[in-house]
């Protein structure tokens, strides 16, 4: 399953039209409302590197610590509601995921790796959910494991053979794992909502406690999104393309511990993007529809 997919130019430059419009509609209801969050990802990597957009990129990561992040769900559907449509595993247990995605009704995008999920998917942005994290290393990874562990089985149940970053006999060792728990999870119907529940309890054990650290735990590995709260807060406005979009603080410190020398272009086998199995434009491509 590839990661990476070159658009044509004029579909990926329309893409990121729209999906900049749901960014601009989206930092205008968190400023309204005085909700945080920031920039993650290959978003805070094209801020800092292109000002925008990483050139092949065609999403838009946004993380927001657990409290905003509920906030945001309640007053989206009440202020857009007719506009854009929020779905996450509580909305709709068929979806797999554990971000939530803020989707612009009459538009289509299914990438690939989804092409099977019975679930009607819009062009849109990226949510990730940061909770507070224990301060203790063991008990952080007690915490972090148990979350990923759910969140994994949540994507098994729907997706036989996910998206994995390596190659080789690891990786079809790892897919015959996966295939053995899919069977399982359908023979035995365990549901997505409840792998969901777990998850997210798992995730959210320190949602009460004043910590040093957040993290998304449900990455490909459990821990590459652990950040400490002094670099993202108070979060700052930087130039995306355009829209004044906050940021964490100390980029630097935030970006170098994932990506490294996230400055240098890396070549195009280690690009990643999310080729689409479907994608329509609706009224927002002049109703003209493009397939890639």
């Amino acid at each position: 399953m590839p990661l990476y997919k070159e658009y044509d130019e004029l579909t990926l430059r329309k893409l990121q039209e729209i999906e900049l419009g749901i960014l601009k509609d989206f930092v205008d209801l968190c400023n309204k409302y005085k909700i945080d969050y920031f920039g993650c990802g290959g978003t805070a990597i094209g801020a800092v590197r292109h000002g925008g957009f990483i050139p092949w990129d065609d999403d838009i990561d946004i993380a927001l610590p657990r409290k905003d992040y509920e906030k945001f769900l309640k007053v989206a559907e009440k202020e857009y509601g007719d506009k854009y449509r929020v779905i996450n595993t509580r909305k709709d247990p068929r979806y797999p995921l554990t971000t939530t995605r803020w989707m612009l009704n009459g538009t289509k995008f299914k990438e690939d790796a989804l092409k099977d999920i019975p679930c009607e998917l819009g062009i849109f942005l990226d949510l990730y959910c940061f909770d507070n994290i224990a301060d203790d290393d063991k008990e952080m990874k007690k915490q972090g494991y148990a979350a990923w562990f759910w969140g994994k089985l949540l994507i098994l149940r729907s997706i036989p053979r996910p998206v994995l970053y390596f190659g080789g006999w690891k990786s079809k060792l790892v897919y015959a794992c996966c295939r053995a728990a899919h069977i399982f999870l359908k023979v035995f119907g365990i549901s997505g909502r409840s792998l969901y529940k777990k998850a997210e309890h798992a995730a959210g054990r320190y949602y009460r406690q004043d910590t040093k650290r957040m993290a998304y735990f449900f990455d490909p590995t459990p821990f590459t999104s652990v950040v400490q709260k002094e670099y993202i807060f108070p979060t700052v406005e930087r130039d995306f393309n355009g829209i004044q979009v906050r940021f964490p603080n100390k980029l630097d410190a935030y970006l170098k511990p994932r990506y490294g020398d996230y400055m240098t272009l890396p070549p195009e086998d280690k690009r990643h993007n999310h080729p689409p199995y479907e994608l329509d434009f609706g009224k927002y491509g002049n109703e003209t529809k493009a397939e890639t």
